[in-house]
This record gives structure tokens, sequence and C-alpha cells, in this order.
């Protein structure tokens, strides 16, 4: 309905105008902003008609369309002077204000606010004690004039000349910035005594502040120039804050700043230092660039745990019990860290050991260093160093610099809120060095129990007490930690889980906890221990258990969803239905991958993740007596097979080969898996042993494996990585394992199951180990 289509108002009624932030009172004249489709039809209704409007102030100013319960109910009709509609879509009316009224009722069908209405006239009566009153008023009207900035002097012999008693009232209320609902309440009161009485309370508590401010002014502007109005205002806020007697503002952070100093019982030599520097704060203004900079320095001084710790919950049985709980195996390190407690209850001012726990992904370091903390009552942090390459990361920046923090030691420390907290410094091995610096060798003084006592961060520029802090890292291999920083810390090395230990770990801890992660209980979902078998054997290849436990999670989701849908109320997940939820088995028994063929044989290699199985291909065609090497190979590892070679060339006789045959083929050696990079010397049994049998056209043993280094002399040499290897040569299926004779100090590292799977062949010469992988042979003695 258009403001046209409606019907004509009655005579005692007119229309209404919402105002969200005004209050008009009779005798002011006031521009007002129209923006709501409601209000616009209104006023050229009443422009058209050339009728007065109503206007009354709503409770909420935020509601955009308010009701006529939203609305007050007293308000003042206006007399259009102006209707202004301008280019860009904004109206204006200008109003006078003429006479209050009350609304009797609002009316319905018309597309803006009308309503019968009530005028209410204002009483002339001029007893002597309204007289009074105006006298009042109007001394007070020209003393807060007099003290309003910019206040025009004809304001003062307007209040001056104004006869009525009502209309001076409105007219000073109009004057006065109050809150909304004080004028709606001036507007409201109809008895002109109780009117002039509040206008007058107003008025005095209103001079009070103004003759406060400008007192406030004038004892503030002899200690400041024209160039510092910023400093200026936070003096008056200062000022202000004293007459109040309030403890806020720059002095009560000052003040705290001063107690957290004292609390934080740091040395006698670091607090000295402190204290001075909150002294030069105080005297410092604070819009000054250093200001902000020195106050963060002395809040990240008085938060560190200078004297804090945890107190040390030394019981080595509900230790034990603790890391039995939380970690299946790891016997070594489980024994390792009880030693470590040990000490500390004899001894408990001796130094925190520096531990490195090196190992493939998913067994467990991180999570044992958490384990550690629980069993020792201290608080746990954790700092990853992968990828960083910063020594400031390390160290700190100076705090000269903007955005300067300290570094991520001293960090870690203030979350733990301790200073004999376990700190574990995740992926050691990763650290990188750039153009900033090469924190591995900033890391040689925290990781130092003869200087981390006075660990020195270039943001805190005094020396901080490291010695209590039980430290360990963690890496998955050693050959990038540089010598100098592996030399400071007692290396444990984590190997991978056998099947069985992958069980224990699955029955106890994975399936658990990805029960809950699914919200699912145990009777809803059951496997079966052939299950965890297989996920074991045909979906994960690993030597932690992290991928396992992301299958056995995936298990759980595809049962979560038919219990959910409610097809299901409970399953036993068996063999038969891993297909249908992970799909064909993603990995086949080794043994399946290799044939009795001349010039194959299997090798074992060690991996940042694990061992693995290295199968070594031997093949010859006719040529001029070439080597050819395939497969991606590193050069130490170009160099084991060129000393294969050379070793079978020099045994001809003894292998019954004619010595011709390497000078009229190409021997061509390849490794498979091309794309994956391989180094290192420990394949040279493998080799030689590939190459005998090519020559010799014997097939090799499939269910055995080797590794160890050669000498041109025929002798087999010690390697690393002996446990891994073993590890993956169980898992892919092999029966016999040929090692180096030097390393058999290394089988008590070997789990026993493992020991008890597997029949180990220990390797003085090359001779033993053609006899064990070909068959007896008649191969002479080494000269």
């Amino acid at each position: 309905m258009t403001a046209g289509d409606a019907p004509d108002l009655p005579a005692d009624a007119i229309v209404i105008i919402p105002l969200r932030s005004l209050v008009l009172f009779p005798g002011m004249i006031a521009p007002i902003n129209l923006g709501r489709e409601r209000s616009i039809a209104a006023a050229r209704e009443a422009v058209r008609l050339s009728l007065p409007v109503g206007l009354v102030l709503q409770h909420d100013a935020e509601e955009e369309t308010p009701t006529p319960e939203q609305l007050y109910r007293t308000g003042t009709m206006a007399s259009v002077l102006r209707f202004i509609s301008g280019q860009d879509g904004a109206n204006y009316l200008v109003c006078q204000g003429e006479q209050r009224f009350r609304v009797i009722e609002f009316l319905e069908g018309y597309p803006f606010h009308a309503a019968r209405i009530q005028q209410l006239k204002d009483p002339e009566e001029q007893s002597a004690d309204i007289q009074a009153r105006m006298i009042q008023v109007k001394e007070r009207a020209a003393e807060i004039i007099d003290l309003l900035p910019q206040a025009p002097s004809e304001l003062t012999g307007a209040a001056e000349n104004i006869e009525s008693a009502s209309a001076l009232a409105d007219f000073v209320a109009g004057l006065m910035d109050l809150p909304l609902q004080q004028k709606q309440d001036l507007l409201e009161t109809r008895d002109l005594q109780q009117r002039l009485d509040k206008v007058l309370r107003l008025l005095v508590r209103r001079i009070e502040v103004l003759r406060l401010s400008h007192e406030i002014h004038e004892q503030t502007r002899e200690r400041i120039d024209d160039r510092q109005r910023e400093y200026l205002l936070r003096e008056q806020l200062k000022t202000i804050q004293d007459e109040l007697g309030e403890p806020e503002g720059i002095a009560g952070e000052l003040q705290e700043l001063g107690e957290a100093i004292a609390r934080a019982c740091m040395p006698e030599d670091v607090e000295g230092h402190a204290r001075k520097e909150l002294q030069r704060l105080q005297r410092m203004p604070e819009a000054s660039a250093e200001y902000g900079m020195l106050s963060t320095w002395l809040e990240w001084m008085s938060e560190l745990p200078w004297a804090t710790q945890s107190e040390d919950r030394i019981d080595i049985a509900e230790a034990r019990r603790i890391l039995d709980e939380d970690h299946f195996g790891l016997q070594k390190v489980k024994r390792r860290i009880l030693e470590h407690l040990a000490v500390r209850k004899l001894n408990p001012h001796g130094k925190s050991p520096i531990l490195c726990f090196v190992g493939p992904p998913g067994v467990g370091k991180t999570s044992l260093g958490q384990s550690i903390a629980r069993a020792t009552g201290r608080s746990f942090a954790r700092v990853s160093l992968g990828g960083v390459y910063d020594e400031a990361e390390i160290r700190g920046h100076r705090r000269t610099y903007v955005g300067a923090m300290p570094g991520n030691i001293i960090q870690a420390i203030r979350k733990a809120a301790s200073r004999n907290c376990v700190l574990m410094l995740d992926e050691i091995d990763k650290l990188g060095a750039g153009v900033h610096g090469d924190p591995a060798s900033a890391l040689l003084e925290v990781l130092d129990p003869e200087q981390n006592a006075n660990f020195r961060d270039h943001y805190l520029g005094q020396p901080f007490d490291l010695s209590k802090v039980f430290f360990i890292s963690t890496a998955n291999m050693l050959d990038s930690v540089p010598i100098p920083l592996l030399d400071r810390m007692e290396v444990i090395r984590l190997p991978g889980y056998t099947e069985e230990e992958k069980m224990q770990i699955a029955r106890r801890y994975l399936v658990r906890r990805q029960l809950e992660a699914a919200g699912l209980d145990a009777q809803q979902c059951v496997l079966h221990e052939e299950t965890l078998h297989a996920l074991i054997r045909d979906y994960t290849r690993e030597a932690g258990v992290r991928n396992l436990e992301r299958e056995i999670g995936n298990v759980m989701r595809y049962v979560a969803v038919r219990v959910a849908e409610g097809s299901a109320q409970q399953m036993q997940i068996g063999l038969a239905d891993l297909p249908d939820i992970l799909g064909p088995r993603k990995f086949e028994s080794e043994l399946a991958m290799r044939t009795s063929l001349p010039g194959v044989a299997t090798g074992l290699a060690w991996t940042p993740v694990g061992g693995d199985i290295l199968f070594i291909e031997a093949s010859r065609t006719p040529g001029s007596g070439k080597l050819i090497l395939t497969g991606q190979l590193g050069d130490i590892m170009k160099e084991s097979a060129q000393a294969a070679l050379t070793l079978v060339k020099a045994r001809c006789d003894e292998l019954q080969v004619a010595a011709d045959v390497f000078d009229k083929n190409d021997i061509h050696v390849h490794v498979p898996a091309g794309a994956m990079p391989k180094d290192g010397p420990s394949a040279g049994v493998a080799i030689y042993v590939a190459l005998a049998s090519l020559v010799r056209d014997k097939p090799v043993r499939n269910d055995c494996a080797m590794t160890g280094e050669i000498s041109l002399r025929g002798l087999v040499l010690p390697v690393g990585g002996v446990k891994e290897k073993v590890l993956a040569a169980l898992q892919a299926g092999i029966r016999t394992v040929m090692l180096p004779a030097r390393n058999r100090k290394e089988l008590d590292e070997i789990p026993e199951e493992a020991r008890r799977q597997l029949h180990f062949v220990w390797l003085d010469t090359v001779d033993e180990a053609m006899r064990e992988a070909i068959g007896n042979l008649i191969i002479g003695d080494i000269a």
C-alpha cells in the first residue's frame, strides 16, 4: 500500500516518525536523516497534507522496524520546515518542535506509523518557586555556556530572554549533552517544578565535570609543548585517574610489573638488571617506540620460571608401571629411564642426562617423552626442529629488532612453567643451515651439561639455567646430525617391531584408541586375531605402527557407518571382510617375488624408516667384458659391485669357471626399484653371490638373505643396522640370514622372537656365504 492509497487520518491523529538517537524538545529546530521507507512515507504524507509530525524515541536504536510496543508513548509534535531529497537517495527533514503529546493508540492500515494522540499543554503558572528555579537555571546555563569550548556567546543572551519556565527548561535540556534516556525523562516530566529541579541537577553535575576538565587542562598545560598533543591526552587521563584514586593505567601496569619481578625470584644480578630497566621504563613516555619493546621484555623476564620447578615424584615401581602401561617392549629404553630416576633419587643435585631416541617413524619416540614426564611428575614441552634454518629460532632475536622474540627453547620453558621440565627436541636430524646461521651449532650450548647452566638467549640478554631440564631429542637417522652435537647426547636406538610385538601393541593400545575415536564400544566392533595378523602382514609394511593404527581406524569407521545408519548393531570383522573394507592386499610376501634362477640373490638394506629387502639381479650377454650397473646406485655401491666382480674373476679356478668368460661377455648388475636411490657397502656379499651364481649357472636358495661388506681378499666386513635388517628379513618370510661374524655381538639386540624363527649364519669369508646360499661347491681355501 502506498501513501496515496491509505485512508485519511482521523482529526485527532498524526503520522509518527520513530527516532534512533534524537529527542526533540519543543522550540528546538533539528535536521532528521530519514533512511527507513516507513519514515520517508510518513514525512511525504505530512508534507502532502501540510500536517505536523510526531517524533518519538524508540527503545532500541538498533531495531530497523520498531513495533508500537518498542516506541515511547510521549513525544514531540513538530512542524515540517523543509523536506529535502538528495540526488544520492538521501532524505532529510527539518523540523521545529511545537508541543508535547502522548500516544493514545496506534492506528493500523497505513504504510507508516500513525497514532491518535492527546496534546499535552505546558502549565504557565509563575509561582515564586518557579521563578526562583528559573533564575538558578539561567545562572547555571550562563556558567556552562562559558565552560563549553567554542560555544557562541549569543546562547547566553538567548537564555536570558526566555520568559516561559517550560521553554527555558526545554532550551537548556536540548543544549546539554545528555544520554537519550535522561532527555526522554525530561520530555515525559509534565510537572514544571520537577522538570526544573531535574534540569538544575543535571546542570550542576555537568558544570562539575567541565570545571574538573578545565583544572586538569590547566595543570597539564605547563608540562607539555605544542608538539606533544598525544602526550597531553595521556597526562589528562593520568590526572583523572589520580583524582579518582584509581591505580589504573600506566602507573598500575608498572606497579604490576614490579610485583611480578619480585615474585619471579630471579638471580640477584638478573633481578638487579630488570629493576634498572623498570626504572628506565617509568621515566620513559608511553608514546616512545622503545616503551613497548622494554615492557614486553620485562613481561618475558617476569614470567619465566627462574625458581619454579616441579617436585620430582621418584617412585621406581610406579615409574616402571607407567612406562609399561604406555609402551610395549622397548626394554632397553625403559631400563635407561629407570636408571636415570634411580640416580636422581640418590643424587638429587646431579646433572640431567641428554637422551637421543633414534629410530624409524611410528615406533613411539615422541610419546615416550610424554610417558617420561608422567613417570617423573614433571611438565612436558615439545619443540619441533624440522625445517628450522635460522639460528635465531634457537637463541632468539636481539630485542632491539622489531618483532623480536626469544628462541624456541625459552618459549617452551615458559609454556611448561617449570625449570626442570621434560623438553623434547623433535626431529633433530631435520635441522638445516641457511644464510641466517646454523641452528645445529646453536644447540651445542643447549645440550652441553657443562655449559647450559648459563645459557644466554639473545632476546633475554641474561643467563638462564637449563641444567635442570631433562632434554630428550628424537631422530630418524644420525647421518645428518653433526658429530659435535651427537657427542653431547646419549643415543638410544628404537628399532622396528616384530609382528608379534605389533600384535600386542594393537591389542593393548591401538584398537582401544580407535574404538574411542570412532565412538564405538568393544561389543559393537570385534576384530579377530587373524584379522589383526592380516592387517599387519598384508596391509602394512613398516617398522612402526602408525600405518597399522590408520588401517584399524579405517575398519572402525566402516563399522561406525553401519551402526550409525542402523543396519547393524554389532559386527565381527574377519579375514573375508578386509577386501571389502580396505581393498585387495597391498603387500605380497617377498618369497613370491623370487625365482630360483641363477644370478639372483637377496640382500638386506637399511633405510631411515627401517630395514628392507634388496634384490640383486645379474645377467650376462655377449660383449667385450664391460660391467653395466643400473638401479640408481650410489658411488659406494658401484665400488662394491666392482670389488665383487674383481673377486669373482680372481676365483675362477675355485669356482670352476673359464677365465675368458668375462672377456667374451658383458656383465649387467641391476637392483630393482630403480626410482629409489641406493648406496652403501653392505650389499657386497649379495652382489658377489649373485655374480658367482650367474657364472656357475647355479641358483641361490630363495629362503636366505645376506648382508656384509667384502674385501678383495674375500673377507666379510661388519655393517650397521643389523637389527632393522633382521626384522625386515623376518617380515619378508626369510628363514636363513647371513651376517658378518664381527656383528655377532649385536645378536642380543635382536628380539628373542626373531631369534627363535631365524637361522643365523655368521660369515668370515665369502666362501661360507657361497656354501650356504648355493650349496656344497668345490671351493678352495683362501691363500
